[in-house]
């Protein structure tokens, strides 16, 4: 039985009310917290940065935070956001000089690691890193923006992603970030993922619970909700 996680993406949470917004969604039923990180450079946007993570953590939120750098450069920031709680640190390789040495900071400042790649980013990145990652996370959309469709080619790169998880033998997450519904999250599921972020599908919700139950409920039909 595949252990399938959901991940809420507060980019598309009140921000008038971060904190609650935010507890509420996890009591609804959410895994972890999905933190986007714009710098208004490498992505057209400009988010959060980690004092409103340790505002979070402040304000009781306990879950995995998972922390999505769409940033260059990454490396000043990934100690930022690790001291400010974060429990994954995912960043774009396009975004370092040095793959490899931003993965390791990642790892000795106690976070789990990952690589976000973007719609057009070839995997072959990943293929002298598989033993430094615990997240492979595919962009189903454009980063920078909330509220985005799910592109359809994301399909055929989770299937060739979840072949070069599986052949490596590590336990190692493939998420995929953008567009996800309830429509699709089955489709998404069968194509490899095991991680599903999700924004404005969730938070544009009036019942954060109902939308979370059947994305479960769709899952369920794939290979059983763990």
């Amino acid at each position: 039985m595949t252990n399938y996680l959901i991940s809420s993406s507060i980019l598309s949470a009140n921000f008038a009310q971060l904190g609650e917004d935010t507890k509420q969604v996890i009591a609804a039923g959410a895994d972890t917290v999905h933190f986007d990180v714009m710098d208004n450079h490498y992505v057209p946007n400009l988010t959060m940065g980690p004092m409103i993570l340790k505002a979070l953590r402040d304000y009781g939120i306990t879950v995995p935070i998972d922390v999505h750098l769409m940033v260059k450069p990454v490396d000043a920031l990934i100690k930022s956001f690790a001291d400010a709680g974060a429990s994954y640190i995912t960043f774009h390789p396009e975004a370092t000089q040095h793959v490899d040495r931003s993965l390791q900071l990642i790892k000795q400042l106690g976070c789990k690691s990952g690589l976000a790649l973007n719609p057009t980013t070839q995997l072959n990145y990943l293929d002298y890193v598989m033993d430094k990652i615990d997240i492979v996370l595919i962009m189903s959309v454009n980063p920078g923006f909330g509220g985005q469709s799910f592109l359809d080619s994301t399909f055929k790169k989770l299937n060739q992603a979840r072949r070069r998880i599986n052949n490596s033998g590590k336990n190692i997450r493939l998420g995929v970030d953008g567009g996800v519904t309830v429509d699709n999250i089955a489709d998404i599921a069968t194509a490899g993922a095991d991680m599903f972020v999700s924004g404005s599908a969730i938070f544009g919700h009036s019942n954060y619970w109902s939308v979370l139950h059947a994305m479960r409920q769709a899952l369920t039909v794939i290979s059983g909700y763990g």
